[in-house]
């Protein structure tokens, strides 16, 4: 598939779909290429999506988002890969804001992810840990000591890593329709939360364990299995997702001097949207202060 290709159906499809369910801006990673010619094209993309007027789109690089099959038995050599070639080209081609890794059993050790995001660093990129999804292994923990910008997932998180990511001011950005698509359990959103953990919600659109982009669903399975408050969720999807992405000071909230964001909903109040599940309850989309959705 061409980069044009690419392109044209995220632009036709994707974009489209998410604009009409209330989504202004919204990060991308790479990490379905797994060698540096397919990961340069998708960071490519994604670049130009954000170029287009009616967006905001933040670019990551996940090119360790597993090891792939030519580094069968060899993900040391790998990770040699990403920090000495496909970083510095990410950095030199300013081709994402931040890097991020899967630490997890079968991709990414906590040593082999703490040398990649230490390396991407060094380089000027921010930096994002996919932690704890399946086993406990100590992402969320690295994720604190770094001061991560996000970690991702943290279903099977302990005590430790919640502790963790608190006093290393990292966001949890919390995935419940990956949880309900693997029917696995769902992430500790009141134990972060109680520690003063900022809590973002977020798709996780993607085509392996996540294919829908419906930020609505999130909210309705953020109240139901995350037990969180309708303010907390209103919170979790607006500021502390844009602070995630680095965009907390321009996005996020409406006040004097931010852009002028806004999604107006058919709604009384955040409790509906909370509780009416499966409707599209989106009345208008203004981005940067232009009607986009009606």
């Amino acid at each position: 598939m061409t980069e044009e290709h690419v392109y044209k159906l995220l632009t036709a499809d994707d974009w489209a779909t998410a604009s009409a369910l209330g989504v202004t801006a919204t990060e991308i990673k790479s990490g379905y290429g797994l060698d540096w010619e397919n990961e340069r094209k998708q960071l490519r993309v994604i670049a130009r999506l954000n170029h287009e007027p009616d967006r905001d789109v933040v670019p990551t690089f996940l090119g360790a988002h597993a090891v792939p099959p030519e580094y069968a038995g060899r993900a040391d050599e790998y990770v040699d890969f990403i920090c000495t070639a496909a970083l510095p080209a990410v950095a030199r081609e300013k081709l994402a804001r931040y890097c991020d890794v899967f630490c997890e059993t079968g991709a990414f050790s906590v040593e082999q992810s703490g040398r990649i995001l230490n390396t991407a660093r060094s380089l000027g990129l921010g930096l994002k840990i996919h932690a704890d999804e399946i086993d406990a292994l100590g992402g969320a923990e690295l994720a604190g000591a770094l001061g991560a910008a996000s970690a991702e997932h943290l279903i099977a998180t302990t005590d430790a890593g919640v502790d963790a990511l608190s006093a290393g001011g990292v966001t949890a950005c919390l995935l419940p329709q990956t949880s309900l698509y693997l029917n696995k359990p769902f992430a500790r959103a009141r134990d972060m939360i109680g520690k003063g953990v900022p809590v973002a919600v977020a798709s996780d659109f993607n085509p392996g364990s996540c294919p829908s982009l419906n930020l609505q669903l999130c909210a309705n399975l953020a109240y139901l299995r995350y037990r969180m408050t309708p303010e907390e969720i209103l919170t979790a999807v607006t500021l502390n997702a844009a602070c995630a992405i680095g965009l907390g000071g321009t996005l996020g909230s409406i006040e004097p001097g931010k852009q002028a964001d806004l999604t107006i909903w058919d709604a009384d109040g955040m409790e509906l949207l909370c509780y009416r599940m499966g409707s599209n309850q989106v009345r208008a989309v203004v981005k940067k202060g232009k009607l986009v959705v009606s």
